[in-house]
């Protein structure tokens, strides 16, 4: 099966070990990088790769 190109909220809080409420609060701030389609919030899969990937580095501790 093809990696998909865009995720779920709940699969990205899945993914990260959050909870979907705080998910969703990221998408809101404007934090996590988010596409909308209809009502639905799609987190593109590079997207989130890099924004762990500069939130990582900003700590300078991985996971943080």
């Amino acid at each position: 099966m093809p990696e998909p190109l865009m995720l779920k909220p709940v699969e990205v809080a899945e993914t990260l070990r959050l909870s979907r409420s705080r998910v969703y609060e990221l998408i809101a701030s404007g934090q996590l990088p988010s596409v909308r389609v209809g009502r639905f919030s799609r987190i593109p899969l590079d997207a989130l790769r890099r924004w762990v990937e500069e939130h990582s580095q900003a700590t300078g501790e991985p996971g943080r």
